[in-house]
């Protein structure tokens, strides 16, 4: 198992990891396989998307920025916008790895998904 280690840089971001993904890829020395990624963080997530428009990551955090509104919940530490937009997200994605790197469509993306930073976050990645 891998981990990296980001900083993020905002309270809500899509930061692009689909490079950091492709270089432990051809660390691990995996040809065929399965490679699952996983955030530990209970107000981030991981996904999978359009990777040639730039605008598309803006407009979902700006999409659920606008469905899941930071109103006056029970949690006491003002972040339960964060853990919402976190599950409906997900915490992991997995990957099919043939003949060397990750099986992804013509415009997807891997995603680090923020909704509670500026933070120091790890993701997990483990081969199979």
């Amino acid at each position: 198992m891998t981990v990296l280690e980001i900083n993020t840089p905002y309270r809500e971001a899509m930061i692009n990891i689909t490079d950091k993904i492709y270089d432990e890829i051809k660390k691990s020395g995996i040809v065929d396989g399965l490679c699952t990624i996983f955030v530990p963080h209970t107000t981030a997530g991981i996904t999978i998307n359009e990777n040639a428009d730039p605008d598309v990551k803006d407009d979902i955090v700006k999409g659920l920025r606008e469905m899941i509104p930071n109103i006056h919940f029970k949690h006491m530490e003002g972040n339960s916008d964060a853990h919402i937009k976190a599950s409906v997200i997900g915490s992991s994605v997995n990957l099919i790895i043939d003949n060397g790197r990750p099986v992804l469509g013509t415009w997807q993306g891997i995603y680090f998904c923020e909704f509670d930073g500026p933070r120091r976050r790890k993701i997990y990645i483990n081969f199979v």
